[in-house]
């Protein structure tokens, strides 16, 4: 049975929560932070381009809770593959964190290149304990297959990648649960785009639930880590509240059948070229 307090294993020791708070343009990272934890998320994710490592590692230090007790990612931009660059970035994240470590740092996207430079880096500062988990973020089939064959002692614990009913991904996907890589959907409100599409409704009202929260039941179901993003501390409560309802497997099916490959972020995943 999924609760709030589920997690997924990245290792023997390392474990991410299902359920998370996304904070990209997020009004009040801190308060909405916070929020998020007093409602029970285990999970923030950040990044370095998002601008708000160091609000989020205030709502971390002001929180009540110990630092295990507290999920924390953030990204690499694409700026700062090769590894003089990613030293500088990891270390200016984690101070603008003002953390002692990361619990996952995701390559943000391909597109960045220098691709294994990068992931050798990030292998060196998780063997120093900087970093529990690593992964990766926007990445496709061919992109996973080239960083796994050539790195096949240390392959990507998480991949980061939009994924909803209405952009299924089927490929990278399947590709991922087979090497047991977690994916994590993103923008799994399909940036409140797709909130009113007629099927959704019909399902949300069988389920006397709203849109959103069966988007977000979905995800769950489908094995994925979800990280909406509100600024709402209503919001935030009511994106948690999915834990007392199960979309059976005939709606389950239905809702996997809505793909039109609707994207509502950066289609980087199809488009980057592979530059080791």
């Amino acid at each position: 049975m999924l609760s709030l307090s589920s997690t997924i294993p990245l290792s023997p020791d390392h474990s991410i929560p299902i359920l998370g708070l996304g904070v990209y343009l997020a009004d009040d990272t801190t308060g909405a932070s916070l929020s998020a934890i007093r409602t029970g998320y285990r999970l923030l994710d950040t990044a370095t381009d998002y601008r708000n490592e160091a609000e989020v590692g205030k709502a971390v230090k002001e929180c009540g809770l110990s630092r295990d007790q507290i999920f924390v990612t953030t990204k690499l931009w694409v700026t700062d593959h090769g590894r003089e660059k990613t030293l500088k970035a990891f270390h200016s994240s984690l101070k603008r964190l003002d953390l002692d470590y990361v619990d996952l740092y995701l390559i943000h996207s391909p597109s960045g290149g220098h691709i294994l430079e990068t992931w050798d880096t990030l292998i060196e500062l998780q063997k120093q304990g900087l970093i529990k988990s690593i992964g990766v973020s926007n990445f496709n089939v061919l992109h996973l297959q080239k960083l796994m064959e050539a790195r096949p002692h240390a392959k990507p614990a998480v991949n980061q990648i939009e994924v909803t009913p209405f952009l299924t991904r089927d490929e990278v996907v399947s590709y991922c649960q087979s090497q047991n890589i977690v994916v994590e959907a993103y923008s799994p409100l399909t940036k409140g785009s797709l909130l009113n599409d007629p099927g959704l409704v019909a399902i949300a009202k069988k389920y006397n639930k709203s849109p959103a929260q069966c988007l977000i039941r979905w995800s769950l179901q489908r094995g994925f880590v979800c990280i909406p993003k509100s600024s709402n501390e209503k919001r935030i409560k009511e994106n948690a509240d999915i834990f007392d309802f199960e979309i059976s497997s005939e709606d389950m099916a239905t809702m996997n059948s809505w793909n039109r490959n609707a994207w509502f972020d950066w289609d980087v995943i199809d488009t980057a070229g592979w530059l080791p």
